[in-house]
């Protein structure tokens, strides 16, 4: 079987890799950190929006989330945008867990796992 790397502009990472039929997402922040925790989590679902379009799938076949938020407080404001992203006939297996992140502006980052 192929292995297929996007690549998201790191030299870290691939913003997604596919195989077998899957295509796992890296774990994505927001760009503008400026913003809240559903402003960067709207950020963040877009930004995967793109990768899985790339990768040619959308949301309506995303498998799991994981999703870390720096305050578990938070977790409603990070819920308002995924429930207005998320497709609501075809929700995946999700957690929710409260960690630190690379960059103490970072509020939440998003990995998933999607079938093509």
């Amino acid at each position: 079987m192929s292995i297929k790397r996007h690549s998201g502009g790191s030299k870290l990472l691939s913003a997604a890799v596919e195989h077998g039929g899957l295509v796992y997402v890296a774990g994505t922040v927001a760009d503008d950190l400026t913003q809240g925790v559903k402003g960067q989590t709207e950020q963040v679902l877009k930004k995967i929006d793109a990768i899985l379009a790339a990768a040619g799938t959308g949301k309506s076949k995303i498998l799991s989330a994981n999703v870390w938020v720096t305050d578990i407080r938070n977790r409603d404001e990070m819920n308002a945008a995924w429930t207005a992203w998320a497709d609501p006939a075809n929700l995946p297996a999700r957690a929710t867990v409260e960690a630190k992140l690379a960059d103490p502006r970072m509020l939440v980052e998003i990995m998933v796992t999607c079938a093509k």
